[in-house]
């Protein structure tokens, strides 16, 4: 069976293109959305064939393309589409939820780490070292972009908390990148070993949390 994991095939392996109704063009897309997820998660992207994701799509492996030009592609749409629904999800129980920014940033770590380590499709991507699959298909503009957007829905909370005198640092960008970064200790597990990770990550995100937050003293100052 012929498979193009990184390019559209040659024309003349399609001589008839389908075609599709809005609504069943719609369907199709939810479906290879749905198929990729449970897939993708469950056995990355270099072992799930075109086959196994068109099937339940009910269309041939060829017309694939005309829905994304790789495999990758789609597996960057779906993980789009995941950030856009965890991403409020993890502020909402995290940096919304706790008015102590000590509190907030330790909940905010240990659910962004116990979704790289418990959801499969993050796990492939952050800690299989997935990535390395898809990201030919950044340019390194597009790559910058989204490390930008990455640490930009955190800043408006360490603005705040660097105006009320509650967070030390050289400067927000910095504290927001910082804190994203401690969730890849989660790369580290097996150079850390099973026995003493969650020891381990649970002490990280502590002293983090810790040490880039200031406590009110009695006479209601902060310390540097």
């Amino acid at each position: 069976m012929l498979d193009f994991p990184t390019k559209h095939p040659p024309h003349y392996l399609l001589p008839h293109m389908p075609r599709f109704t809005d609504a069943k063009r719609e369907r199709v897309r939810e479906t290879l959305h749905e198929t990729g997820r449970e897939l993708f998660g469950r056995y990355g992207l270099r072992k799930t064939t075109l086959q196994e994701l068109t099937e339940p799509a009910e269309i041939a492996t060829g017309t694939f393309y005309q829905f994304y030009d790789s495999k990758e592609e789609l597996y960057i749409e779906i993980l789009k589409e995941y950030s856009r629904e965890f991403g409020p999800r993890l502020l909402r129980n995290s940096f919304e939820e706790h008015d102590d920014p000590k509190d907030a940033i330790a909940a905010f770590l240990k659910l962004l780490t116990d979704e790289f380590e418990s959801n499969s499709l993050i796990h492939k991507v952050i800690v299989e070292d997935e990535f390395d699959r898809i990201q030919a298909q950044y340019t390194e503009q597009k790559g910058e972009a989204e490390r930008e957007h990455n640490v930009a829905y955190l800043l408006p909370y360490i603005e705040q908390w660097y105006d009320d005198g509650r967070m030390s640092g050289p400067d927000p960008e910095i504290i927001g990148r910082v804190i994203e970064s401690v969730a890849y200790i989660t790369l580290h597990e097996d150079d850390i070993g099973e026995e003493h990770y969650p020891a381990v990550r649970n002490t990280l995100i502590a002293a983090v949390a810790d040490g880039l937050t200031n406590e009110p003293d009695s006479a209601g100052d902060t310390h540097e």
